[in-house]
């Protein structure tokens, strides 16, 4: 059996569709699957061993990828194509069945809207992140054992989004202190290459013995396998975040201008707070420019995100006795 998945640009919306993958994979496990996404999000799927081939969707002038992965693609006989992009190529395709993700409109999380490509919403499977052994051996070099390791995700793909670095800081002092929920424990702040600039106060307030440092050091693979080592994750809304609760580690996402209902982190061991202004109030703001604002979160107190966070990690570490009841 050929599958073509063609999936997102964006690294957090290709997580986000990673539950329908590993759906197809459970359901068609001898299946032999190409995916389809943009240059970002593409390392996502190299670990996956049903995945034959990744092509690397790169937008061009007057819609030209498509014709690329056309080219790419019409030489097989497809059993399954699911397009996530809702592109006239999936119907330009030799294909035995067609799933194209719905329009837009319901009112879902995100997980729930891919999902009802295939009927799922009721009961959607859950993203996740795959790694190779390389990616893990070398996690463990970049986050080797020892204490607790507290990770922090603090930029993201806009200005609006950032909770400013000197919160982040302060949040960092207040949950590794002596009463907090992570004493003593390390910081692993993660981020891109080019987010340095962004996250750097933050990485300055951290003691030399305490912090880890892994902007720019992993390409995605690799970075979920760190994530899989620390106790607890904190971070904007960003595709980080929703790799951190796809790698099952407990996340807590913050938001401000963007909807929880569609981007809330996904799973078991997840929360999220946001900015006491709701979005509405932030996006219709006078002089609201999501290409030209600065930062929209300071509605969000650090007392605000440290109660979330205390909570949070009250919830994951409810004792229990062996028949499972909580104490």
């Amino acid at each position: 059996m050929r599958i073509l998945f063609i999936t997102a640009t964006r690294i957090g919306d290709a997580i986000l569709s990673t539950g329908l993958l590993s759906y197809l994979i459970e359901q068609h496990p001898d299946a032999r699957i190409t995916v389809a996404a943009g240059p970002a999000a593409a390392p996502l799927f190299a670990p996956i061993p049903q995945v034959d081939s990744v092509i690397v969707l790169r937008k061009k002038r007057m819609s030209a990828h498509w014709a690329g992965l056309w080219r790419q693609c019409i030489g097989t006989r497809w059993d399954i194509v699911i397009d996530l992009r809702r592109s006239a190529l999936s119907w330009l395709l030799l294909a035995g069945k067609r799933h194209i993700m719905p329009p837009p409109g319901a009112s879902m999380h995100r997980v729930e809207f891919l999902a009802a490509t295939l009927g799922l919403e009721k009961d959607p499977p859950s993203p996740a992140c795959w790694t190779a052994p390389a990616d893990d051996a070398f996690a463990e070099r970049l986050i080797p054992p020892g204490t607790p390791v507290l990770a922090i995700g603090a930029a993201a793909n806009w200005p609006g989004k950032q909770w400013r670095a000197e919160y982040f800081a302060t949040l960092v002092q207040r949950l590794t202190a002596s009463d907090g929920i992570l004493p003593d424990a390390r910081i692993a702040v993660f981020g891109a290459p080019q987010e340095r600039e962004q996250v750097q106060p933050l990485l300055d307030s951290i003691a030399a013995d305490r912090r880890i440092d892994l902007v720019g050091q992993t390409e995605l693979p690799a970075a979920a396998a760190c994530l899989r080592r620390c106790a607890l994750f904190i971070g904007n809304d960003s595709g980080l975040m929703h790799m951190a609760a796809a790698s099952g580690t407990p996340t807590l996402g913050l938001f401000g201008p963007s909807h929880t209902t569609h981007y809330a982190p996904w799973g078991p061991g997840t929360a999220w707070v946001r900015t006491q202004k709701s979005y509405d109030e932030i996006v219709g703001a006078p002089g609201y420019n999501h290409r030209t604002t600065g930062t929209l979160m300071d509605s969000l107190t650090v007392d605000m995100a440290e109660a979330a966070s205390r909570k949070l990690w009250a919830e994951i570490n409810i004792r229990t006795t062996p028949d499972g009841e909580s104490i």
